[in-house]
């Protein structure tokens, strides 16, 4: 069909309802009318996905700020003790024992005339390895076993669910007391092991109730619509839209096996002499709580600055991550 003309020459180009559209008007208001790139704080205005959503609250609250300041100076501390601390937490003078702060040792001297500061500085290292280490171990065990059973449902999820119902039953300090009371190691990994043989079974229900309401999913269905493998499902779509649940209970977690450590080492299960640790200081001190109290009070205080700063910085971390609090 030869195409009409105005009298200027500009063609008119036929339409599929017998009409005409005038080509040339019909370019310039597409691109006048071109929508604008949407807004949004990523390149090319490309909406913040959760885990970038969530960092932008993170840096806005100051809880989560003065936590991950404590946590970062007790992680330099641990990894270089001698910035702040020139001493050796095993030098001792019994002539100083029970002494009070001097000049060079503000914390004053434990009951075999320790410098307390030195030790305090120190025993950060022993509560910080064993926390992150346990914590580690506890959440990759318990989102591999929770996140196989909430995926494949039926006699797997039957035999973990009969399985950490044996371990909840199982009381934690006494089992600690059973379980390392036959340990003769000095060394952190069979407290760290025992943490992880006790501590795995709540994050692994906690991995298997995420994976369970993540695989209900459109985008689950649709992928396996398509053919995709269990194992793809499972790595590519499941996990990392079940992961937050653990990361925040793992995070809370974590300040309290830094608080069971110092629990078994100071009921005489846990670490022992010579390695520093809160807790082995803090049962040494115990008895000696009236007559000189500085010895109980540093390192008890460390301990419960530590572990609070964990707890702060799981609860901003859930608040972050949590849409209902959006």
């Amino acid at each position: 069909m030869p195409e009409a003309q105005y009298d200027d020459g500009r063609a008119i180009a036929p339409t599929g309802g017998g009409g005409a559209m005038d080509l040339a008007t019909a370019e310039g208001e597409t691109l006048e009318k071109a929508p604008a790139a949407p807004p949004g704080p990523g390149p090319a205005g490309r909406p913040r996905s959760l885990w970038s959503d969530a960092w932008h609250d993170l840096r806005r609250n100051p809880v989560f700020v003065m936590a991950a300041l404590v946590i970062l100076f007790l992680v330099v501390i641990s990894i270089w003790p001698q910035l702040i601390a020139s001493g050796n937490p095993l030098d001792c003078d019994l002539a100083k024992a029970q002494q009070g702060s001097q000049p060079g040792h503000p914390f004053g001297f434990d009951g075999q005339g320790c410098d307390v500061y030195t030790r305090t500085v120190y025993g950060a290292r022993t509560s910080v390895t064993v926390g992150v280490c346990a914590t580690l171990g506890v959440a990759l065990l318990g989102s591999v076993l929770g996140g196989l059973a909430g995926f494949f449902g039926r006699a797997p999820d039957a035999l973990l669910s009969r399985l950490t119902d044996v371990f909840f039953a199982i009381p934690v300090v006494l089992g600690g007391l059973v379980l390392l009371s036959v340990v003769t190691s000095n060394t952190v990994w069979p407290v760290i092991g025992f943490m992880v043989l006790l501590g795995w079974p709540q994050i692994s229900r906690i991995a298997r109730g995420s994976v369970i309401s993540v695989k209900q999913n459109d985008y689950v269905q649709a992928a396996r619509a398509l053919g995709a493998s269990s194992a793809r499902l499972l790595l590519r779509h499941v996990m990392p839209n079940a992961v937050a649940p653990v990361i925040v209970v793992a995070t809370i977690a974590l300040g309290t096996y830094i608080s069971l450590e110092a629990t078994l080492s100071y009921l005489g299960v846990g670490l022992r002499p010579p390695t520093v640790s809160w807790g082995i200081d803090i049962s040494a001190a115990s008895p000696y709580i009236r007559n000189a109290p500085h010895m109980l009070l540093w390192p008890a205080g460390a301990l419960a600055v530590t572990v609070l700063a964990f707890i702060m910085l799981g609860d901003a971390v859930r608040d972050a991550l949590d849409p209902k609090l959006r």
